[in-house]
């Protein structure tokens, strides 16, 4: 078992060539496990976790519903966004500037093979990460993700989520919003749940946050979780 994650920051990268990217990550983990088994020794196969920050993009799971999305093609592209049906699960999200993406790439023969545990456990990472700034997120029944207030009238989303697994092998990931422009949200009925709203940690603590600070919280939970190693 590898437990040895190659970390990589992409920086501000287009959505369309950061989700080739992922494939190509996904496939190369994907044949090393096909190799494997006709090999004597069986080689490790790696993992990675990329964190990625996107311009402006609707993103719609496989199972997502195209009525919610609120804008036409043209109004799309006035507001400087681009629009992609994917292969994960979920329904619609937003991704932009201001938002942490992480896409863990991970044979999870490598850690455990359950895909529930894998993803509240990426839920719990992002809610130790809330707490370390006294912002008390939690999980809602049936919604997967991370919600602010859940259980009262001001239930608000911080966190989208949305993975693929195949063979065990993860992709896509998460979505936190930091410092993001929330009106994008406006565009869209997110994750298709009507009547909750989006929030971010600027919009929670009242000032701008530093996401590279984020991440480095993010990342430590996220090696304490998966019993991982960053590289």
């Amino acid at each position: 078992m590898n437990k040895k994650v190659q970390l990589q920051d992409l920086g501000n990268k287009d959505y369309k060539e950061t989700w080739d990217y992922q494939e190509q990550l996904f496939k190369q983990i994907v044949d090393s496990k096909i190799q494997n088994r006709n090999a004597n020794p069986q080689l490790p196969t790696p993992n990675f976790f990329l964190f990625v920050e996107h311009p402006h993009v609707y993103t719609l799971g496989k199972s997502g519903d195209m009525s919610n999305l609120l804008l036409s093609e043209k109004q799309l592209e006035a507001k400087g966004a681009t629009f992609y049906k994917i292969n994960r699960g979920g329904d619609i999200t937003y991704h932009g500037p201001g938002q942490i993406v992480g896409y863990p790439i991970l044979d999870l023969e490598n850690f455990f093979t359950d895909i529930h545990k894998y993803l509240r456990l990426l839920e719990e990472a992002i809610i130790l990460t809330l707490a370390e700034y006294n912002i008390i997120g939690a999980r809602s029944e049936g919604e997967t993700g991370v919600w602010l207030g859940v259980k009262t009238p001001f239930a608000r989303k911080i966190c989208a989520m949305g993975v693929r697994a195949s063979r065990w092998v993860t992709m896509h990931g998460f979505a936190l919003n930091v410092n993001a422009d929330l009106g994008y949200f406006d565009n869209i009925i997110p994750c298709g749940i009507k009547g909750k709203a989006v929030t971010s940690m600027h919009v929670e603590l009242g000032k701008h946050v530093d996401e590279n600070e984020v991440k480095e919280k993010i990342l430590r939970h996220f090696q304490n979780l998966f019993e991982a190693v960053m590289i």
